[in-house]
């Protein structure tokens, strides 16, 4: 399906901020992995949460949802043997269980989105796998890819954190099931610390003592831990509102976003700060974000890696500033559901928009009179090219059309009705 964006002068309304994805399935994957019955309030919808969901009824958990809340019996240290998992196109789901899945005998990641997922690495946490004693089959790093574990060891375990940190993540998960104490030593750098400080509150919810260095870059954690099961409440999602606070910021608005936390750990919640830098009028109190936009921003210079999942919204923003604004530090966007520096600057072009790349930055020469439009533009397959690809059609002189938009559902299911019913003019059409 694809999706005309038609120009919008005027936005204006409320809406509850969409779940967060990365806290449903971090409170998913750790209620699957306690004994016990734990409740998840307020869970995302969206194909990671539903890919993980899936999975972990696979494995053994009973899962039950209604429209507010999800139950799950997990099942602790011993998955059911499954053969063969399905995690569609989510890279952080996939690691998540290639790491739980080497306490089972034998399990194949198989490979339904060669053309995305299918063409990502996966070499680093592999390695880690490896040094662990789990033997691991793949297609050099990728996809498909098949663990034969049943008694992964602790001990010293090194991961590179350069490519993603979601390779960390996965180990701490597994570590504390581990019969030995571990020693976790993160190698180069670590991308998306602030990703790993949800990892860690979710651990810490869950009853899972980690001790980790003030860097990140060192974690002990001892072994025979248990998760805890309890409840589980998930806070607003700042990466999927960045887009929606985006739109905001280049029309004459007055929308007001709920649920999105002041003190929430997600990196994104800097997507507030990067819009009022860029001299956007918006108020930020009591979890409610509210906009008052009038089309005018200044450019501005950004550090990337403290907001990975919204700088592609900001970056649209910068379209229509005044001046040239920098997002630097930004690399680890190539190697998401598509290269969301090439790929996504190649679309911003099409539509008029005067951008240029380096290999981890993003520059952007704002044209404040607004955009040509009037073109088709691929989405890549990717749910955030697609949202902030959006608010570039609104704020230019003809529709653009982007093709395959519904791949938005992968964090985002009612984002274009959320649009629509704070006025954006936006229709589905095959």
């Amino acid at each position: 399906m694809d999706m005309i964006v038609t120009p919008t002068g005027r936005l204006q309304g409320e809406i509850q901020a969409l779940s967060s994805k990365n806290y449903t399935t971090r409170y998913l994957l750790v209620a699957a992995l306690a004994e016990g019955t734990s409740t998840i309030r307020y869970p995302a919808h969206s194909e990671d949460s539903d890919a993980l969901r899936r999975c972990i009824r696979d494995l053994g958990a009973v899962v039950e949802e209604d429209d507010e809340k999800i139950v799950i019996t997990g099942f602790g240290r011993h998955p059911f043997p499954a053969k063969e998992l399905n995690v569609g196109n989510a890279g952080a789901v996939l690691r998540f269980l290639m790491a739980v899945a080497s306490l089972l005998p034998e399990v194949t990641f198989v490979n339904t989105y060669p053309l995305s997922l299918g063409k990502r690495p996966h070499d680093d946490l592999i390695a880690a796998l490896q040094s662990m004693g789990v033997e691991v089959e793949h297609q050099n790093g990728r996809l498909p890819i098949t663990i034969r574990g049943g008694n992964p060891r602790g001990g010293k375990i090194q991961v590179s954190g350069s490519v993603s940190s979601q390779y960390l993540s996965a180990l701490l998960f597994l570590a504390p099931l581990l019969e030995e104490d571990s020693e976790i030593e993160v190698l180069n750098d670590l991308k998306s610390k602030v990703v790993v400080g949800q990892t860690l509150e979710v651990l810490e919810q869950a009853g899972i003592v980690v001790e980790a260095s003030a860097d990140l870059m060192h974690y002990r954690v001892p072994g025979r831990q248990k998760y805890k099961a309890q409840t589980y409440t998930v806070q607003g999602d700042y990466p999927g509102s960045a887009a929606i606070l985006a739109a905001a910021a280049v029309t004459d608005s007055d929308v007001t976003v709920h649920r999105l936390l002041e003190n929430s750990k997600q990196g994104e919640r800097a997507v507030v700060d990067v819009l009022r830098a860029m001299g956007v009028p918006l108020t930020h109190e009591n979890g409610v974000v509210h906009v008052k936009g009038n089309g005018k921003l200044t450019a501005g210079e950004f550090d990337g890696d403290e907001f990975t999942d919204g700088v592609l919204a900001m970056v649209a923003a910068a379209v229509f500033a005044e001046g040239t604004s920098r997002f630097y530090n930004v690399e680890n966007l190539r190697y998401k559901e598509c290269d969301r520096i090439t790929d996504y600057l190649a679309e911003l072009r099409k539509a008029g928009a005067n951008v240029e790349e380096k290999k981890d930055e993003i520059i952007v020469h704002g044209r404040p009179e607004g955009l040509e439009g009037g073109v088709e533009i691929d989405a890549h397959f990717d749910h955030r090219v697609i949202m902030a690809l959006t608010v570039v059609g609104l704020r230019s002189k003809r529709p653009l059309r982007i093709r395959d938009a519904h791949h938005v559902a992968k964090s985002y299911p009612n984002y274009f009705d959320h649009l629509k019913a704070l006025g954006a003019q936006v229709e589905w059409v095959k």
